[in-house]
């Protein structure tokens, strides 16, 4: 499918997605929203998607929010209550998604551009990429949900520095704080996140890792470890005779590589809410 601002190719249950705005390194806009949007939904239905990895064309990961409109580009008061930040939007839709994501930040990733690899899983950096939460050099707060997930990340002392003082900072700072997983050059950034999506692609369960990307994704806001121990002891009693776990045994006695039939789109039983069901007893053995 063609997009205005972003390109999406699939190859080997990877799926490359390039934000593709170069002349203006790949600034956020409200078309990039819709494009994303789609991408996500689309790679949830493919069940020959494995993983997403996310790049930038030309020189840029994505400075930020295009401000081509001048002083008015965030004036959103006419929406008022009803207005929704896009970047948001793309959060939140990242944080659904139950395929694993990687980010290849191959350049300059400014505003939005940064705050929204924070729902990405896993974020490999190049040399050339600098970071910026940058909002209140704007006179504007943390979009893209970033006031939740950028503590997580980097825990409040280090999230509140990057936001208060909205400085560009490199990728070996990024590095130290636990941004990014990685720093690479640049000829070796993606080679490198495809080497470690072909891991996850080749090796692992599509229904296991969806599962897993959304347990884990959402213990993040529990107070108690018990709600753990529903959620995985419910999934365990839905999918432990099932054809993956069966397959994976197998596979690992035999010395082989597995080839795990199950499928994303119709194998995968839902999390949420079963950590608030009332009715869960767990069961001795």
């Amino acid at each position: 499918m063609q997009y205005e601002t972003v390109r999406a190719e699939t190859a080997d249950g990877i799926l490359t997605v390039t934000l593709d705005r170069p002349e203006k390194l790949n600034a956020f806009s409200p078309q990039m929203m819709r494009d994303l949007l789609d991408v996500l939904d689309a790679a949830d239905a493919d069940d020959d998607v494995r993983v997403i990895v996310v790049t930038g064309a030309g020189r840029g990961f994505c400075a930020g929010a295009d401000v081509s409109a001048g002083g008015s580009s965030f004036d959103h008061r006419k929406a008022g209550a009803w207005h929704r930040d896009t970047g948001g939007r793309v959060a939140l839709r990242l944080f659904s998604s139950t395929k694993p994501v990687i980010a290849a930040i191959n350049g300059p990733a400014a505003g939005v551009g940064a705050s929204m690899t924070l729902p990405m899983d896993i974020r490999l950096a190049s040399t050339s990429a600098k970071f910026g939460f940058v909002f209140a050099r704007r006179g504007i707060v943390p979009e893209s949900a970033a006031s939740w997930f950028l503590p997580r990340a980097v825990g409040m002392q280090r999230a509140m520095e990057w936001v208060a003082t909205g400085r560009l900072f490199g990728p070996e700072e990024a590095l130290a704080a636990g941004l990014v997983r990685s720093v690479h050059p640049p000829e070796e950034l993606l080679p490198a996140a495809y080497a470690l999506a072909r891991e996850i692609a080749d090796n692992t369960s599509a229904v296991s890792v969806a599962l897993a990307r959304q347990m884990m994704w959402r213990m993040l806001g529990e107070a108690h470890p018990m709600t753990a121990h529903r959620v995985d002891s419910r999934i365990m009693s839905q999918i432990g005779g099932g054809p993956d776990p069966t397959e994976g045994v197998q596979s690992f006695l035999a010395k082989r590589p597995p080839k795990f039939p199950g499928r994303v789109s119709a194998d995968m039983p839902p999390v949420y809410p079963w950590w608030q069901d009332d009715e869960f007893r767990p069961i001795d053995e």
